[in-house]
C-alpha cells in the first residue's frame, strides 16, 4: 500500500525546465565527435605508418586529418541556452543573443530540419541546437520547453 504524497499538487499547465537550460542534438554531437575522432586517428595512423612518406607528406596526412576533425567539431556546434534574462544561440559560426521578449514564436513544423525562432523584428532565425534529425522525440520536447518558457517569460516582461 502506497501512502500519498505530502507535497502539493502541481498546477496543472506546461512544466516549464529549470534555468538556466541547454538544447543541443546530443546524438548527432556524439557521434560526429566520434567519428571525427576515429577519422582522425586512421588517417594520421596511415600517414605515420607509410615509410617511403617524407616528413611534410606525413604532416600533411595529419593536419588533412585535422580539417576533417575540424569541420565535425564545427558541425557539433549548436546549442540554444536560455537563461532568466533570455536564449542564447549557436549556430555553426555565428552566436546570437536574444532577450525573451523578441521571441515571437518558436516553431518546429512537421519536415523542417531545425527550429525557426520568428523575431519581433521581423525576422526569423534558425536555432541549430533543436534539430528532429536522430532524437525526433527530444527535439519535439525541447521545441514545446523553449516554447513554453518563451510565451511565459514574455508575458512577465
Amino acid at each position: 500500500m502506497s501512502v500519498p504524497s505530502a507535497t502539493p499538487s502541481v498546477p496543472s499547465g506546461p512544466s516549464l525546465p529549470e534555468l538556466p537550460v541547454t538544447f543541443r542534438p546530443t546524438v548527432t554531437r556524439t557521434v560526429l565527435l566520434s567519428v571525427g575522432t576515429v577519422m582522425f586517428l586512421v588517417i594520421s595512423a596511415i600517414g605515420l605508418a607509410l615509410e617511403q612518406l617524407s616528413a611534410g607528406e606525413r604532416l600533411s596526412f595529419i593536419l588533412t586529418a585535422l580539417l576533417f576533425f575540424g569541420v565535425l567539431a564545427l558541425l557539433s556546434r549548436p546549442k540554444v541556452v536560455a537563461d532568466d534574462t533570455g536564449v542564447t544561440v549557436v549556430n555553426l559560426t555565428r552566436t546570437r543573443r536574444l532577450e525573451w521578449a523578441e521571441i515571437l514564436r518558436v516553431n518546429l513544423r512537421p519536415g523542417d530540419p531545425w527550429v525557426f525562432l520568428d523575431l519581433s523584428d521581423g525576422s526569423s532565425l534558425p536555432a541549430l541546437g533543436i534539430q528532429p534529425g536522430m532524437a525526433k522525440e527530444r527535439a519535439i520536447r525541447d521545441a514545446r520547453a523553449l516554447r513554453d518558457l518563451a510565451e511565459s517569460r514574455s508575458a512577465q516582461e
